[in-house]
């Protein structure tokens, strides 16, 4: 008699990472995965900056003081980390592991050189998506478009870009989008398509065995 059926069967999560250029869209295909999916959630960091009055704890970030992000790093307890303008932020490796080993997923909107750190420590839980815009002029006007930045940033924005599109190839997955919810679509084929991989479904070997023994 079968245990269990392939709707039913235990699954291990997918740490699911999005990276781009700043303006590609990445947040915002990050925002419609997470809204429609209640089997993922999003990787909250720690960091040692300041808390802004609009940011809640737990929620944007964990903040700790730089002692303790030493300590954490110290200990190996963090995937992922990096000093940004003087202050340090990391993904602590326990939230990930209590919710890849419960079947949740768990998304990650981050840079190539913290999804470089990701593949180094857990490279088969990890799946790597990068988006890249329709092209550099479409980029500009959406950074523009944002009003958020002076000139000055937009253009080292678009510098940076440049670094940042050259680590294409080191992804699973590569999207341009040039429209959200078509580059929403692809991404939620992937990660349906990636929880269905063998070496996830933890139940299989068992649900298979009860197959043959039905014959």
């Amino acid at each position: 008699m079968r245990n269990s059926s392939i709707s039913t069967m235990d699954r291990r999560g997918v740490m699911l990472v999005l990276s781009s250029p700043s303006g590609a869209g990445k947040s915002s295909i990050a925002r419609q995965i997470l809204s429609k999916n209640s089997e993922i959630e999003l990787s909250v960091s720690v960091t040692t900056r300041a808390q802004r009055p609009s940011e809640i704890e737990g929620t944007h970030y964990h903040f700790i003081d730089h002692r303790r992000f030493a300590a954490m790093r110290d200990r190996n307890e963090l995937l992922e980390w990096a000093e940004v303008h003087g202050n340090f932020y990391g993904t602590p490796r326990d939230p990930v592991e209590e919710a890849l080993t419960a079947g949740r997923d768990v998304l990650f909107d981050i840079d190539w050189q913290g999804t470089r750190q990701l593949h180094e420590k857990m490279p088969e839980d990890l799946v790597r998506i990068f988006v890249l815009p329709p092209s550099i002029s479409e980029l500009k006007s959406r950074l523009e478009r944002r009003a958020e930045d002076s000139d000055d940033v937009i253009a080292k924005r678009l510098t940076n870009a440049a670094l940042e599109m050259e680590q294409w190839s080191e992804y699973d997955y590569v999207i341009i989008n040039e429209k959200l919810e078509q580059s929403f679509e692809r991404v939620q084929s992937i990660l349906h398509a990636e929880r269905m991989r063998r070496d996830r479904l933890i139940g299989m070997k068992m649900f298979v065995e009860g197959l043959l023994n039905e014959l």
